[in-house]
């Protein structure tokens, strides 16, 4: 059986198990809250984001949660800056051109703000002249800072971020730096099909 972690990072928390920064500035990290032995990261959550990180010993898994190739999709609470139209939400549903290329279509639905979120430390600097709004955002790949540069191209950048599930797994009722363990099977590593010559 594979050992797979469901962790909820809190904001401010590195998705490594060491800081190879600034000794002089010391940052949280994994370690500070996980001490298990032959776990890794199976994806990356930025360190200005918050929820749901999963961490496995066994590396067909990694790769399967983390390659985009499987398409695992990821759902996430976005606090947004502004109330985005229907031309706003339609543009993240069919997916925006980003430097790095177009995003492929995602799902995205406004939702009421959530009380049981909890309060984030720092909290939330707000311009008492601007709007927001929480947004509920599903993608199935994993670029860099991929849902604020989403967010940001259709003219509402995110304010805080917080992961919710990736495929099957979900975050539920964990409080913020709280961990739990699940067993599952490990999948059939991938090996891609040989190509057939034409004769």
């Amino acid at each position: 059986m594979a050992r797979l972690i469901v962790f909820n990072k809190p904001f401010g928390v590195l998705s490594q198990f060491t800081d190879t920064g600034s000794a002089a500035r010391k940052r949280e990290v994994l370690s500070d809250y996980i001490a298990l032995p032959g776990v890794y990261p199976a994806g990356r959550l930025d360190r200005d984001s918050e929820g749901l990180l999963l961490l496995t010993d066994d590396g067909a898994l990694q790769a399967r949660i983390s390659n985009p190739r499987h398409k695992m999709p990821k759902t996430y609470l976005a606090q947004i800056e502004g109330v985005p139209d229907d031309a706003a939400l339609a543009a993240l549903r069919d997916g925006v051109t980003l430097k790095d290329g177009p995003t492929r279509r995602a799902r995205a639905r406004l939702v009421p703000s959530p009380d049981w979120l909890w309060p984030r430390d720092p909290p939330v600097r707000f311009r008492k002249s601007v709007p927001d709004c929480w947004l509920e955002l599903t993608i199935t790949e994993g670029r860099n800072r991929q849902v604020r540069r989403m967010t940001a191209a259709v003219g509402h950048p995110t304010l805080r971020l917080v992961r919710l599930s990736v495929g099957p797994w979900a975050l539920g009722p964990l409080a913020p730096g709280a961990w739990r363990e699940e067993n599952v099977e490990p999948p059939t590593p991938y090996r891609p099909r040989a190509s057939r010559r034409k004769r």
